[in-house]
Order: C-alpha cells, then sequence, then structure tokens
C-alpha cells in the first residue's frame, strides 16, 4: 500500500500537453516521499522513475541510480536548461514506452516541477502518476543550501555522478 500526502485540489499546476499547454491539473495519483518511492519501484516491476530535471543538472548535480532494482531512470526534461517547457513532454514519455497503466514517479530537483509532470501525465490518461514530493536535492536549509533537508540524496538512496 502506497501512503501519499497529496490532496486532489490542494493547488493548481500548469501542465503541458502534446504540443501545448492544455491548462491547469491539480490532481495526480498523490505525493511520495524519496524512500516511500523507492519501495514501490522495487517492489512494483512495472513502476518507472522519470527524473524530469534539466540535462545540466542530471551531470552536474547527479542522478537516481536504479541499477540494483535492475531498472534504468529515464530522463524527459520537463523546461529546458533556458527555462523553456518542453513542448514534447508527453510524446517523450510515449516514445520511451512509459506504460500509462503503470506507476510512473516524476522527480525533481524539489518536489515543484514533477508534481507538475505529474498532473500533466494524469490529464493525459496516464492512471498512477506521482510526484517525489522532497525531489533529489530536497528544500533549502537555513542558509540557504541545498542538499542537507529532505530529498532522494540525504534520504540515502541510490545516486551517481556522472
Amino acid at each position: 500500500m502506497v501512503s501519499c500526502s497529496h490532496t486532489p485540489g490542494d493547488s493548481t499546476r500548469g501542465t503541458q500537453g502534446r504540443g501545448s499547454i492544455i491548462g491547469t491539473v491539480s490532481d495526480y495519483a498523490g505525493d511520495l516521499d524519496p524512500r516511500t518511492a523507492w519501495g514501490l519501484l522495487a517492489d512494483d516491476p512495472s513502476a518507472v522513475l522519470v527524473d524530469v530535471r534539466t540535462r545540466a543538472e542530471w551531470q552536474w548535480v547527479g542522478a537516481a541510480d536504479l541499477s540494483e532494482l535492475d531498472k534504468r531512470v529515464l530522463g524527459v526534461e520537463w523546461v529546458s536548461s533556458g527555462g523553456e517547457p518542453n513542448p514534447r513532454f508527453l510524446d517523450q514519455l510515449d516514445e520511451a514506452g512509459v506504460d500509462p497503466d503503470s506507476p510512473v514517479l516524476f522527480l525533481c530537483r524539489s518536489g515543484g516541477r514533477s508534481a507538475a509532470a505529474a498532473g500533466a501525465a494524469t490529464a493525459a490518461g496516464y492512471g498512477a502518476a506521482y510526484n517525489v514530493a522532497e525531489g533529489f536535492e530536497g528544500d533549502l536549509d537555513d542558509a540557504g543550501h541545498r542538499g542537507t533537508v529532505g530529498g532522494w540524496k540525504v534520504a540515502g538512496l541510490a545516486w551517481r555522478q556522472s
């Protein structure tokens, strides 16, 4: 059983459709903390992790490593390094072979972009689109730095540096 902290309707997120903005969505399967996300990925062979950060973030900050689960992370940018929305986001999920009937977990830096991606996926018919709420790096600490408060890395989950 997956426990989620997201309450449908608790926020409005801009989402992208196949080639265009399709409006706002505030509903998706739920928010998962990183350890719960790992558990779902480990327990469900069909579950997929999609990292929606930019190529620059994957290269310079690092990325989740699912090799011990015999899985790979799919990298599909939600926005480009220049901040432009990716108009092919949903098409790229399809092209990568992501099954709309399988759990799809979206990960970004701290949970914002991945929540928007989960909303867009839900609107496009993905039935179990989840947000990894704390993201890869977590929230800012009191000194304004990431990597000490929450997130995939702080949870001690497998990751790698390019």
